[in-house]
């Protein structure tokens, strides 16, 4: 594949840059030939600054690199996709992604709110603050959590019962969040679920269709 791409008249490829968990863009970037061969050598992402004329490396400075998952290239072979984990915000700004001054109103911020809930559950258990709910669960204990989570699956099997679609996602809603609470205190990440539900379901897929 390395052989297929297409670099500009100035040795350059376009290099999108996106976070592996959330799937949001965080920065664009150029590679030259020798910046792609250092980022898949050492697993981080690597640029050729346009300005400065030279190779550098994302988060060299400032801490925040970036360990590159996945990499792929587009149908004309003149971009590049880069699929990462952040140890940090994307942007020079502190912003967690170059793309956060919007010109449109409109936007879906529901896309990524799961892993954005996680993050505060995290925050609440490292930084607790006064009245949050959450830091009340963590206050109580895992045998709170244990029996909000069976209180919250009951109330979803009520609803289901009742066939109240607002009840059952309002119910729903509730047994997610104490479930991320719960996998919370007990280590529990949505990257092992994820990886749980690929291997009992997409693998098994997989052979079938072999």
């Amino acid at each position: 594949m390395l052989e297929t791409i297409k670099y500009d008249d100035n040795g350059l490829i376009p290099a999108i840059v996106q976070d592996a968990t959330t799937g949001n863009v965080l920065m664009l970037a150029y590679m030259n030939e020798k910046a792609l061969q250092k980022t898949l050598e050492t697993k981080e992402t690597w640029f050729y600054s346009r300005s400065r004329q030279q190779l550098w490396h994302k988060g060299a400075t400032s801490g925040n690199r970036q360990l590159v998952k996945h990499i792929a290239l587009d149908c004309d072979a003149d971009t590049l996709l880069i699929t990462v984990d952040p140890l940090g915000p994307a942007c020079h700004t502190g912003a967690e992604t170059c793309f956060h001054q919007p010109i449109t109103t409109e936007m879906d911020e529901r896309r990524d709110v799961i892993h954005r809930l996680t993050e505060i559950i995290e925050k609440r258990r490292q930084q607790p603050e006064k009245g949050s709910y959450t830091n009340y669960l963590f206050n109580e204990g895992i045998d709170k959590v244990l029996k909000k989570v069976g209180e919250e699956a009951s109330e979803v099997i009520i609803g289901a019962k009742n066939n109240d679609q607002e009840e059952i996602k309002w119910e729903i809603a509730d047994l997610v969040y104490h479930t991320l609470v719960l996998m919370n205190m007990t280590n529990v990440t949505i990257d092992d679920i994820k990886g749980v539900l690929y291997e009992r379901h997409m693998s098994s897929k997989e052979d079938d269709d072999e």
